[in-house]
């Protein structure tokens, strides 16, 4: 039985993890979904793609979340879901387009605690892609033309932005290795070689699922 072959891609801020994501889906022959995935819930939710913008990976403070995601018997549509707050709202659309484009074709997710809401997927490579801190703030330092204390600053703002989503919404802890598959110091290898060692890591462990499986 043939599985769609996905791939999540969780990152320190400055790791490349976005540019190694978007390598992988080309090595791989499919989509990268990123902060498209905004637009996107935007539009399936009839919301305000800017106000969605503001709260990204942002968790919302709210403990209603965890009744709605319980036994996950709850759609974004329940009666439950007008009641949450924008971010919860976010992470619904997300989460429930996230699982429908998994279930159409091949697929690279970058963030968005895509590798918590397929889970359950038959073939999904968890990665987490992380950096030495010198790399990451040079990385920084040149995109957005900062300086290296600004960059610093920036670097573990985000960061712990992303953790504290990441851990509000799923329960568990972000960056902890036991939750991904396969954790890679992207400084090792840089960009492209990082890129290429996930994708032949996520062709091969498809073979050994099709294999086991025949």
């Amino acid at each position: 039985m043939s599985h769609h072959l996905i791939v999540t891609i969780a990152r320190q801020y400055g790791s490349g993890g976005r540019e190694i994501g978007e390598k992988v889906a080309e090595l791989l022959g499919c989509k990268t979904y990123d902060r498209e995935l905004i637009t996107m819930s935007a539009e399936r939710g009839n919301m305000s793609e800017e106000a969605l913008h503001k709260v990204d990976e942002v968790a919302a403070g709210s403990l209603l979340y965890t009744l709605a995601m319980g036994s996950n018997s709850y759609g974004i549509h329940s009666p439950l879901s007008y009641h949450l707050p924008i971010n919860d709202k976010l992470f619904y659309l997300q989460s429930d387009l996230i699982r429908h484009l998994a279930e159409e074709n091949d697929a690279v997710f970058i963030g968005r605690c895509a590798d918590y809401v397929l889970r359950e997927h038959p073939c999904v490579l968890r990665v987490f892609v992380y950096a030495n801190d010198e790399c990451r703030i040079n990385r920084i330092m040149e995109r957005h033309d900062l300086p290296r204390n600004k960059a610093q600053d920036m670097m573990n703002k985000v960061d712990h932005r992303r953790s504290t989503y990441y851990n509000f919404y799923t329960g568990q802890k972000w960056g902890k290795y036991d939750n991904y598959a396969l954790a890679i110091n992207s400084s090792i290898l840089g960009i492209e070689d990082t890129a290429k060692m996930i994708a032949d890591f996520a062709l091969s462990m498809k073979y050994r699922l099709e294999q086991k499986e025949n």
